[in-house]
């Protein structure tokens, strides 16, 4: 990418000194960022932050003191880079918004207290409550659903249950804290509680049955008294509070008072970011999870346990594939490779390392030589296990090169995925485009065309695919002052995405028949999967 030219600059300085920037804030897995985008949409200005989950006492959690260190570090870093692009001091925005990982469980009393350590969208451990909600609504409810780990409180008679006053999700969290405001974006609610795509809302039949069904235990209990109220794309959700504007930015910089978009979960940011909100278009997000998120034009005619149906940030109805293991195993073998480098005396960097290996694997056999491997650190409910170990499985015949265990390693972290997405195949659901995003397609062509083989189907990339939704969520954030004129649909194509640079994969055919060979040989060895969690 050329450098901005004087002039470039220059705009960019006026509109960050006017107040024509927008801000998005996303709290992914293993990073916290900020994105600053101009009038055009284009990033301007970014910062991060690094943070990992914790495994503790068995569950899968990040103290909330974390979110805000994290957030405080990533707007500061924002803010240098500003400086030292710019020459300005960012004292103020248009609009902001934010977007966190989607489900799990945040639980206050009546005085925003927590309740419990927050419980992430990667613990597995509510399966009676997912298989009787699933049962009772006759609609899909994943274990790391909202409801599905409230009704798991429920039944095992956590002292806390009857002093919840609220729940919501990260996101949710971030932005009552930012606004005073209760509220969350639907996409982001959907994963919390079914939502009925005919009125943007919570379904009201399976409401009334919740209710219903905890009575006995909980009389008093009524399940949308305690979740957010839900917002769609460009609505108002409230203005950044000097409380909000301090959390963030401690220093004072940050004024008070911009408009704040819904809340939403990482996966509806995705799909602005990908520009694939309308019907049979979808996107893959790569990251510590792994999903595909397809727009249907209909219904689903069946329940499956591999499909959660959520909705995009305007509300319509999409059906998610969503593996709990993603990118992580992956990088952690880039980070072996980078020790060994250094070991050599040629340290080199992360997004270097990657490159290399990443190119090596288009070099590997099209089945990956006979390897397997499984990326599964944690449960993965699509393939049934509660637990992960991950793996690297060889036969005597195996051809272990470089090539073939990076190929074999990145076909791994697609495998789970492309099991859920052969479901959607069988209910006829089609797909025109397909876009991915997220850092590992920052390495250009190569888990492009790997994806591309593992879902059969075009994968397209675009410039923003490494910004991810905290892009994502900054246009959402611009979004609202034009949600009265045009749908998010029409807004993303003709002012966002209009005449933007994308590069499409075909699927190859060698690449196609190999990855077959690898899946078949993937199924089998869930067996081996499944004894290891056993076993160790």
């Amino acid at each position: 990418m050329s450098a901005p030219t004087a002039e470039q600059v220059a705009q960019v300085r006026a509109a960050i000194e006017q107040g024509r920037t927008s801000l998005g804030i996303e709290l992914g897995s293993t990073r916290i960022k900020a994105c600053l985008i101009g009038p055009d949409h284009a990033p301007v200005a970014s910062g991060g932050h690094a943070w990992e989950n914790q495994l503790v006492d068995r569950t899968w959690t990040y103290p909330l003191d974390a979110v805000w260190t994290g957030l405080q570090a990533a707007v500061a870093e924002l803010h240098a880079d500003v400086e030292r692009q710019y020459g300005v001091r960012l004292t103020s925005v248009g609009a902001l918004g934010v977007s966190a990982m989607m489900h799990g469980y945040l639980a206050f009393d009546a005085s925003g207290e927590l309740l419990v350590p927050f419980r992430t969208w990667r613990n597995t451990s509510t399966g009676p409550a997912a298989a009787a909600l699933t049962e009772l609504f006759g609609y899909n409810v994943p274990l790391r659903w909202s409801v599905a780990h409230l009704y798991q409180a429920v039944l095992d008679a956590e002292p806390h249950v009857p002093q919840i006053a609220s729940l919501t999700t990260l996101a949710g969290y971030v932005h009552h804290r930012l606004t005073g405001e209760h509220v969350l974006g639907v996409g982001d609610a959907s994963g919390m509680f079914p939502v009925d795509p005919a009125t943007r809302d919570y379904d009201a039949t399976m409401v009334e049955a919740f209710d219903a069904l905890v009575a006995d235990r909980h009389p008093g209990m009524r399940v949308t008294h305690l979740l957010p109220r839900v917002l769609l794309a460009g609505q108002d959700a409230g203005r950044l509070t000097p409380e909000g504007a301090a959390l963030l930015d401690p220093t004072g910089t940050l004024a008070a008072g911009a408009p704040v978009c819904p809340p939403e979960g990482d996966a509806g940011t995705g799909m602005v970011a990908t520009n694939a909100v309308a019907p049979r278009t979808g996107n893959v997000s790569v990251g510590t999870s792994i999903f595909a998120m397809v727009v249907l034009e209909r219904a689903l005619a069946r329940v499956h346990h591999e499909i959660d149906l959520v909705t995009t940030p305007a509300g319509d109805l999409v059906a998610m594939v969503h593996c709990n293991n993603g990118a992580s195993e992956l990088g952690v073998w880039a980070e072996v490779f980078g020790q060994f480098a250094t070991a050599l005396g040629h340290p080199a960097g992360q997004d270097e390392v990657f490159a290399a290996l990443l190119g090596s694997a288009l070099d590997g056999e099209a089945d990956g030589g006979g390897l397997l491997a499984y990326n599964y650190l944690a449960g993965e409910p699509v393939t049934g296990l509660d637990e992960g170990r991950p793996l690297v499985v060889r036969t005597p015949d195996s051809r272990l090169t470089l090539a073939n265990f990076v190929r074999t390693q990145v076909y791994g972290a697609f495998g789970t995925l492309s099991l859920g997405m052969q479901v959607l195949a069988d209910e006829g659901v089609e797909l025109d485009a397909l876009f991915a995003h997220g850092g590992l397609f920052r390495t250009a062509g190569v888990a492009q065309r790997l994806l591309a083989a593992a879902v059969g189907a075009p994968v397209a990339v675009g410039t923003t695919a490494g910004e991810g939704g905290a892009w994502g969520i900054a246009v959402l954030a611009a979004y609202l002052g034009h949600a009265d004129a045009q749908d998010l649909g029409t807004y993303l194509g003709t002012q966002v995405f209009a005449g933007a640079d994308v590069v499409v994969a075909e699927p190859d055919p060698a690449d196609v028949a190999g990855y077959a060979t690898f899946l078949e040989r993937y199924r089998a060895g869930l067996a081996v999967e499944r004894a290891a969690t056993e076993a160790l």
